[in-house]
């Protein structure tokens, strides 16, 4: 199914996370997405501040973060990010680490740490893999019998507050958006937000509810005359962004490559002119006709 003329029916949902799903009736599209890719229901009761999630028109497009409470007072993180960065994992972890300790208060019991969710939406390939969602999870295992770490059984003493190490434990997904597949008719709530994620367009008979809120609250066509300028901008600022990093991958490839070439030049010179020095011809002689020094 060709869809090319229909996306973009609504407005994407990085710009819509950062400057208008702001309000509690908006939660829903949030809920929806989240839902859908840690797999069980969540529920969010408020969106907490986050410092990189700045409110300006005119801020870099690079990266969008929310910071979120669900009904279990975990925290949710989610981060949208365009441009690559060498430093990704070590800035979640940290990220997820500043979360936890800014949640808890000084005197504190430990049990008041929070359970945090770190979702991360890319839109460059990170790493090797085949899959566009990734799930990973600290576990304790034994190292001689390889077996998992439990925190309850009938034996276990009582007072423990958690069954188990995922109540606890950070977790970290991973949505590589543009390994999704869109010219695949999506067969589920997941491929659906997958499609929408990397193209920006919701079938309009779409029966994900977070996604029918998202077709009925971020229409174009709702947009002011001055929104949809902002949007469009935003729009080429990010595209304006993605080819400057291309282009500067493909002068680093162009200039390694003729580097490389000049290398293998050298080096078959040099081969040919320790031949020739074999030989017993006269150094002199060998410099002219491969142009190398006669010390080297």
């Amino acid at each position: 199914m060709d869809n090319s003329d229909k996306y973009d029916n609504v407005i994407r949902f990085d710009w819509a996370a950062k400057y208008m799903l702001r309000d509690k009736a908006d939660f829903e599209i949030l809920e929806s997405l989240v839902s859908t890719i840690i797999g069980e229901p969540v529920q969010i009761t408020q969106l907490l501040e986050s410092e990189s999630n700045r409110q300006h028109k005119n801020d870099k497009v690079n990266r969008v973060d929310i910071k979120a409470l669900n009904s279990l007072g975990e925290i949710i993180l989610v981060e949208i990010q365009f441009a690559e960065d060498l430093n990704f994992l070590q800035r979640i972890v940290y990220s997820t680490a500043k979360t936890i300790t800014e949640h808890i208060k000084i005197g504190q019991d430990y049990q008041n740490v929070k359970k945090v969710f770190s979702i991360n939406i890319l839109y460059y390939n990170l790493g090797y893999g085949e899959d566009y969602l990734y799930h990973g999870q600290s576990e304790l295992l034994g190292v001689h019998t390889g077996d998992r770490l439990l925190l309850k059984n009938k034996k276990t003493l009582p007072g423990l507050r958690h069954d188990a190490m995922n109540d606890i434990f950070p977790e970290y997904y991973v949505v590589r958006a543009s390994q999704f597949d869109e010219t695949q008719e999506p067969t589920n709530a997941e491929e659906e937000w997958m499609r929408y994620l990397k193209t920006g367009y919701i079938d309009p008979d779409t029966k994900v509810p977070g996604l029918q809120k998202a077709l009925e609250r971020l229409k174009i066509t709702q947009m002011t005359e001055q929104e949809v300028k902002e949007y469009k901008d935003y729009q080429f600022n990010q595209r304006f962004e993605e080819n400057v990093i291309e282009a500067a991958r493909y002068r680093g490839e162009q200039e390694g490559y003729e580097k490389g070439i000049e290398k293998g030049r050298k080096e078959e010179k040099l081969e040919i002119a320790q031949k020739m020095r074999t030989l017993g011809m006269d150094p002199a002689v060998i410099a002219q006709l491969t142009s190398i020094g006669c010390e080297e």
